[in-house]
């Protein structure tokens, strides 16, 4: 059933692709039909010698397809055969029959000719003499008909990851297809590729020992296997790795034929000029230093010879001139002088491709990569050829610096993106797994797009794995753009690992994957601290015990689905969902539990030494897991899979404490929302109920010493609900208290309390506090935010009202945020008024007066008055590009407006503190003069800004990561 289920699946996924029309299909006739492999006879696949290595190359891994599919070798031939179905494969202008049946009128090639990547699949009817049908794939170009004849490899069921994630090949006997023509349009991003980064950790250890140990490194035949994805996954550009641990791409002669061969367009990253890796090729005792201003003739020389040897090649060539490998350009130069010296340096290299290539320049693919301190140089006013390409960088952590400006996107090299799913540097490193959340990855590769970010993407993918989901991703979106939108773009994940692992599983694949995206975004599992306290709190507002009971949930969830998968699928699934998740799980839970005992043994609670077991088996099953990565399929992967990362030399356990116990049962009480209580508090105090919010709280009783510490609870009053009046430990137990509003007194200033005391006579009491005022009443507010414990939380995509324009319309946006949803402040393209009427260099302005301006507006009510801070929750978003910025307003009542940033500039502190949480906390100061209902408005001052939430703290916020859960009445 497992089997069928997928089945299923596969037919079905490609039959609603928005590009695919090649549906599997049972029937066994009809003139759309072609039978690739019936129980009766196999189609013959026919190519033509002439035509291009990577095309010849693209039918041979076709054949070993169909053979994976259904164990039959298809015969490939280079004459025509005779009495066969055939499969014709080939570039339109090299194969000769597809020549003839165009020439002939029997095939259409108009919608992709003199195209660049474009196919044509159809059936003919009775094409030549003596065959029946013929199944033809024709490219415009060498890519166009590799891509054609692989998106017909999908459609019979071979993953693209098939080899690099193992994805699952569902058997067939027969292969009928089912074919209404397809003249597939131009990409959307002209290169599209992938950089092999920080290749020191998984890539290299695997190749050099395991995959390519001839060579000890990573060499033609590990080469051949990412060219072989690439062009499976529609991409065509790649960027090799360029650690000094691993030999240059071009140190090894076959690497370069090895791309070519498989039509794979080689570049370089933003520091290596004409495609050449200074960091392990520049030799300093024999070329001189590697500084243009000392040295322009040595540095020319080596560029001019690397261009003589890869000139034949298709390349995209990379104008740069920085330090070795990622430093700074050598010489302590000022930005004047910088400008300056990358001018001269690319009239340089312009003029070496010039010379050895024989083309003008203009005609010769080329990029620059304004990255990290370049793109200060390069806006003091440097001088860029029109027809090279700038290739905007994000910020290492998923969002782009700027874009091109109105008169940047005038230019006829038009832009690209160099984007990150992996990242080796400060303010800290995420190589592990890959956590990005895709609609981030679609907010800001599809608003480049729309920038003119046309021409090149290249994302760095680290070691290829574990990142091979959002692989696909960026090159889906690369591919085609105007497949995606808001509303699809969280279920592409899951529908990636539906089509490998069964429909069946699409309610939880759905939970993982949502919730995998949402608690990696609040905080990556590479970023949560070892060895000290985390932000998020273990006793204000259940915080971290949410955050580890989502993490159990959805391994939970990956873990039955492994055990109920066929074993030809659990290595695929234990790779792209299984370790990933329950990785991300066990970070969480050794950390979290960490810190969780550091605060019960300040408490001296027993349970601490409990709990520092605990955090040591999650180092421990962490651990279990990645050996058991690593000898999957008998050490496939063996070495690609590692806990230690960045310069690490150990896998970081987390720091625990322990505590020494009374010899005899000692009674202990700590309450919710009760930390930092030394030389603050003696008392215990749970939070305020609220008639409003009615909700309950918790109060921990625990044991300080050894034995069996028995307990009891007695409440001073009949309303307060205790869930148990009475225990035993050795540790700790935990009771839930709530109120019975039936009987609770009417009043705002409500009070009882909790006696909890021990068999040995200890005593402790809990004080509780009520709000129950007679007016307003709960329906009188329904609908409202309250105030509850001296603050209100204001989810952003619950707003009350909104006043738009025609230009500026609010949007919800899913699969971002701390909630998983925020709120979009206008298209990021949108005219604003804004900009006529106030100066938003400024941090404030006056009041707003009238119905102008585009606003969101929230309802709350308070029952103080005086100031109030408000604390707005925005996603770390950059300027669209110099000519924007990225203030909102934010107004309480008839406040003034203010106007903070949610952008901030790179490496700032502000930007350190928001990229790994992804979210800029502002606080603006207001005054509320009266209790009752106020309103708060966020207005649209640079749109596309997004916000997460807000909360208004009368004086009760308490400290956490997230901030507290919405106090809206419902």
């Amino acid at each position: 059933m497992k089997k069928i289920s997928l089945l299923l699946l596969l037919l079905f996924s490609f039959t609603v692709s928005s590009y695919s029309q090649l549906v599997l299909v049972d029937k066994q006739q009809g003139e759309d039909v072609f039978p690739v492999v019936t129980s009766a006879s196999k189609s013959v696949v026919c190519y033509d010698r002439s035509d291009e290595e990577s095309v010849k190359k693209t039918v041979k891994l076709f054949v070993e397809d169909v053979e994976r599919v259904t164990g039959k070798r298809l015969e490939l031939k280079e004459k025509m055969p005779s009495g066969k179905d055939v499969i014709l494969v080939g570039m339109i202008g090299k194969n000769k029959y597809i020549n003839q049946l165009v020439a002939q009128g029997k095939l259409d090639i108009s919608p992709i000719k003199n195209g660049w990547e474009q196919y044509v699949i159809t059936i003919i009817n009775n094409p030549f003499a003596g065959v029946g049908k013929a199944l033809v794939i024709a490219g415009c170009d060498r890519r166009g008909t590799s891509y054609g004849l692989f998106s017909v490899s999908e459609a019979i069921g071979v993953s693209p990851w098939y080899w690099w994630a193992d994805a699952p090949v569902v058997k067939k006997k027969e292969l009928r297809l089912q074919v209404n023509t397809i003249a597939s349009k131009e990409p959307s991003v002209k290169y599209r590729g992938i950089f092999i980064n920080d290749e020191d950790w998984g890539l290299k250890p695997w190749a050099s020992k395991v995959f390519e140990p001839e060579i000890g490194d990573i060499g033609p035949k590990t080469y051949a296997k990412i060219c072989e994805l690439l062009l499976r996954l529609k991409a065509n550009y790649l960027c090799p790795a360029m650690h000094s641990c691993t030999k240059a791409f071009n140190h090894y002669p076959k690497n370069k034929l090895v791309a070519d061969s498989f039509a794979i367009v080689m570049g370089s990253v933003h520091c290596e000029p004409l495609l050449f890796n200074n960091a392990s090729e520049w030799d300093r005792s024999t070329m001189g230093e590697w500084n243009y201003v000392k040295n322009r003739d040595g540095i020319n020389k080596v560029l001019r010879k690397r261009v003589q040897e890869n000139g034949k090649f298709e390349n995209v060539y990379t104008l740069a001139m920085r330090g070795i490998h990622d430093a700074v350009m050598a010489g302590n130069l000022l930005l004047e002088e910088q400008a300056r010296v990358l001018e001269k340096a690319f009239d340089d290299q312009r003029n070496i491709l010039e010379s050895e290539i024989s083309k003008p320049a203009n005609q010769i693919p080329q990029a620059f990569t304004p990255y990290k301190e370049v793109l200060e140089t390069y806006d003091h006013g440097m001088v860029l050829p029109d027809d090279v390409t700038i290739v905007w960088s994000e910020d290492d952590f998923g969002y782009i610096k700027r874009l091109s400006n109105s008169e940047e996107r005038k230019r006829s090299g038009r832009s690209g993106v160099y984007y990150h799913v992996s990242y080796w540097g400060p303010p800290k490193h995420y190589l592990w797994i890959a956590t990005t959340p895709p609609a981030l990855m679609y907010e800001e590769l599809e608003k480049a797009y729309r920038a003119t970010a046309d021409r090149l993407w290249v994302v760095n993918v680290g070691d290829i794995k574990p990142a091979e989901y959002h692989i696909t991703l960026f090159m889906d979106m690369a591919y085609d753009i105007e497949r995606f939108n808001f509303n699809n773009i969280n279920t592409h994940s899951v529908d990636f690992l539906c089509r490998m692992f069964g429909e069946e599983y699409r309610e939880d694949l759905s939970d993982i994957q949502q919730t995998y995206f949402q608690l990696a975004f609040a905080r990556k599992p590479e970023y949560m601290e070892r060895s000290t306290d985390t932000e998020f709190s273990i006793q204000n507002y259940r915080e971290a015990d949410k955050r580890l009971a989502a993490y159990e949930r959805i391994s939970a969830k990956a873990e039955a689905i492994l055990n109920k998968l066929d074993k030809e699928a659990v290595p695929a699934f234990f790779q792209l969902v299984y370790y990933n998740v329950k990785g991300a799980a066990l970070v969480n839970q050794m950390t979290l539990n960490a810190q969780k005992n550091r605060l019960y043994a300040s408490q001296k609670r027993s349970a601490a030494n409990l709990l520092r077991s605990r955090v040591k088996a999650y180092g421990d099953s962490l651990e279990i897991i990645t050996k058991r990565y690593n000898s999957l399929l008998n050490g496939k992967w063996q070495g690609m899979m590692s806990l230690i990362h960045g310069g690490a030399r150990s896998f970081e356990r987390a720091r625990t404490d322990s505590v020494s116990l009374s010899p005899v049962p000692t009674l202990g009480v700590s309450c919710e929302a009760a930390d930092n209580m030394k030389g603050v508090s003696n008392v215990h105090v749970i939070p305020c109920f609220n008639k409003y919010l009615p909700q309950s709280y918790y109060v921990d009783v625990f044991n300080s010493g050894m034995g069996k510490l028995k307990w009891k609870a007695v409440p001073s009053d009949p309303w307060i609900l205790v869930n148990k009046k009475s225990g035993a430990t050795y540790s700790e137990e935990r009771i839930n208290v709530s109120v019975d509003w039936s009987k609770v007194p009417v009043g705002e200033s409500v009070s009882g309390s909790i006696d909890i005391s021990s068999g040995s006579g200890e005593k402790q009491t809990v004080f509780v506090s009520v709000f129950n005022p007679e007016t307003p009443s709960v329906e009188e507010l329904k609908g409202l935010y309250v105030e509850n414990n001296g603050y209100v939380s204001i989810d952003a995509t619950g707003f009350h009202r909104k006043r738009e324009d025609a230009n500026i319309k609010f949007d919800v946006v899913e699969g971002l945020g701390f909630d998983n949803k925020v709120m979009r402040l206008g298209d990021a393209f949108a005219k604003t008024p804004y900009l006529d009427g106030l100066i938003l260099t400024s941090n404030y302005v006056a009041p707003v007066r009238g119905d102008k301006y585009p606003v969101l507006e929230y309802d709350f009510y308070s029952f103080q008055t005086g100031p109030v801070d408000v604390y707005t929750y925005m996603m770390p978003i950059f300027p669209l590009d110099n000519e924007h910025g990225s203030r909102y307003g934010v107004m309480v009542d008839n406040s003034p407006v203010y106007l903070p940033e949610a952008g901030a500039t790179y490496y700032s502190t502000p930007w350190i503190q928001s990229v790994l949480r992804n979210c800029r906390i502002n606080k603006t100061t207001h005054f509320i003069n009266k209790p009752g209902k106020h309103t708060v408005k966020i207005y649209c001052a640079h749109p596309g800004m997004m916000l997460q939430k807000i909360v208004v703290d009368f004086g009760g916020l308490k400290r956490s990561y997230m901030g507290p859960e919405t106090t809206r009445i419902n």
